[in-house]
């Protein structure tokens, strides 16, 4: 008998992805503070891959506490530029900081995958991306931050790629799955691998 499925996630976008690839899951959001999580983390200098990890498997396993006989897919992602990691803006003032230090420059991606049942973790995984933004003018960043609004908070980088964003990048090295934070080519493997779903 297969395990139900559970995404750990309130993110309609991982939410999508899953759906997409005809998975059959309940999200359900992992109840824990990512911030007090990560803080302790980066203070110890963990790297970007660590930080994404520790917070993904957090996730998984606290709903997998809740729902042992299931089979938990937890996931975060961070946003490095060298040793910087980045963090959601809080403000469009933050966004545009974001978004000045991040122009003509390549940063990373870095998409964690945790997989728990009976609150244990029985897989992980970190999926990459680079990303190359084109230069661009402080007045550009201005008008293009006033046209994409509150949006521009939703993410790490202060832009989505599946919308306006991509008019910010003049390279991209990476699959969408990992840009959008949920890897789906290795969790599909896996998950076949378990038998959680038609191999």
């Amino acid at each position: 008998m297969t395990l139900p499925l559970i995404l750990a996630s309130s993110s309609p976008f991982r939410r999508m992805l899953m759906e997409n690839a005809g998975l059959h899951f309940q999200a359900i959001a992992a109840n824990i503070d990512e911030r007090a999580i990560e803080a302790p983390l980066e203070h110890n200098g963990a790297s970007p891959d660590a930080v994404a990890l520790v917070l993904a498997k957090a996730k998984a396993k606290e709903v997998s506490d809740r729902f042992p006989d299931s089979l938990v897919i937890g996931s975060d992602q961070t946003m490095s530029l060298g040793a910087q990691v980045f963090h959601k803006p809080k403000t469009m003032a933050d966004a545009e900081n974001h978004l000045k230090a991040l122009s003509a420059q390549t940063h990373r991606l870095n998409s964690a995958i945790a997989l728990a049942r009976n609150g244990d973790i029985i897989w992980e995984h970190v999926s990459h991306a680079h990303l190359t933004m084109r230069t661009l003018s402080a007045d550009f960043i201005h008008r293009h931050l006033n046209r994409v609004g509150d949006k521009a908070l939703s993410s790490v980088g202060a832009y989505q790629l599946e919308g306006e964003g991509i008019q910010l990048f003049s390279k991209i090295d990476g699959d969408y799955f990992t840009i959008v934070g949920l890897p789906m080519v290795p969790l599909l493997e896996k998950l076949r691998e378990l038998g959680a779903i038609d191999g």
